[in-house]
């Protein structure tokens, strides 16, 4: 109990020189792509043959068990240069197999030390990968859940991952949170544009029926900030300037123009993985209101110990897997984070 009110105590204060007499809570809001999280056991109509012990990976418990515990690192610490134990209140996750696997996940220590708990709903997927939210009950109740199915429309032809669509209080605000994992891009620029646009009809049909509601969007697009999917399907804009009713923001953008991104691809970066979110949560005009959640600043997650650290790609991603040799590693993307800010009543 002591623990928590010490982490509560610097949750309210981490920007209390921001708040010209008032407290303001901090609260971190992220996402991974975990790059196969699979278990070790066949499930019924998916194609996750590479994931056995006797598949191309060579998948066994103790390599399954090693991609639990390295997966909980990152996430443990995802959020914690600016809520140091603490972390992030909401993570959304991508390439997962099962709800067994989030079990799992969240019985890690560093993870069951804090209480997380999941979300989470079995999608159409032929490989079995799946999106997820995972959360700290202590400051995100989940109130509603559905999965927003991908329509299909060439060239998209067979079931592929929908939009996890979670609905709950965070600082006592309504916010939704879409998590996606949209179409690769060896589907093509169509497919991810027309994603996009699903997405934007979803959160304008959120934002219709309650226009105080905060919606962010979340996940691995398969696309940088810049490409049609972003720009023109979800109307996330570059500055926040420039976000007119019925836009997104798009923090992104600038920071993969200035040389960072989340994946690495022939020597040069991508920013795949974004947070964005509906013009409600911006501070527009410089007020600095802050009576409602209101967005603070986005942040690539980047540590050494995430990277190749010699040889042909270094300073890239250090993955579970490459060239077929296991490398204990991480994932091929690495994390971001989002901060938001909000006066305590």
């Amino acid at each position: 109990m002591r623990k928590q009110l010490i982490s509560l105590f610097c949750l309210v204060l981490c920007l209390g020189a921001m708040a010209q007499g008032r407290q303001l809570a901090l609260y971190g809001i992220g996402f991974y792509n975990l790059e196969n999280l699979f278990d070790t056991q066949h499930d019924e109509d998916k194609n996750d043959y590479e994931f056995l012990p006797d598949g191309s990976y060579h998948w066994t418990e103790m390599k399954y068990e090693h991609k639990l515990h390295n997966m909980s690192r990152v996430l443990s610490e995802l959020g914690t240069d600016q809520l140091p134990g603490i972390g992030c209140s909401i993570i959304g996750v991508s390439e997962v197999e099962n709800a067994h696997c989030l079990t799992d996940l969240c019985a890690q220590e560093v993870l069951a030390a804090r209480g997380y708990q999941f979300v989470h709903i079995e999608g159409p997927d032929k490989r079995g990968v799946d999106c997820a939210l995972l959360y700290n009950p202590r400051f995100f109740v989940p109130k509603k859940v559905w999965l927003q199915p991908y329509v299909l429309r060439e060239p998209i032809t067979r079931p592929t991952r929908g939009f996890l669509t979670v609905q709950g209080t965070l600082g006592g605000d309504s916010i939704t949170v879409i998590v996606c994992h949209w179409p690769s891009r060896f589907s093509g620029d169509p497919a991810r544009v027309w994603a996009g646009q699903q997405v934007k009809v979803e959160v304008d049909s959120i934002l219709a029926a309650n226009e105080s509601m905060k919606v962010l969007v979340m996940g691995d697009m398969n696309d940088d900030p810049m490409n049609n999917s972003m720009r023109e399907g979800l109307r996330a804009r570059r500055k926040m300037k420039d976000v007119m009713p019925g836009d997104m923001f798009n923090p992104w953008w600038q920071i993969l123009l200035d040389g960072r991104g989340t994946l690495s691809y022939q020597g040069g970066w991508n920013l795949f993985d974004q947070i964005v979110m509906s013009r409600n949560c911006l501070d527009i005009g410089g007020t600095k209101d802050y009576s409602t959640l209101t967005f603070h600043k986005a942040e690539i997650f980047r540590r050494d110990y995430l990277l190749q650290q010699e040889g042909r790609y270094k300073n890239t991603p250090k993955r579970t897997h490459a060239g077929g040799v296991w490398l204990d590693g991480y994932s091929d993307h690495l994390p971001v984070v989002t901060y938001f800010v909000r006066q305590v009543k």
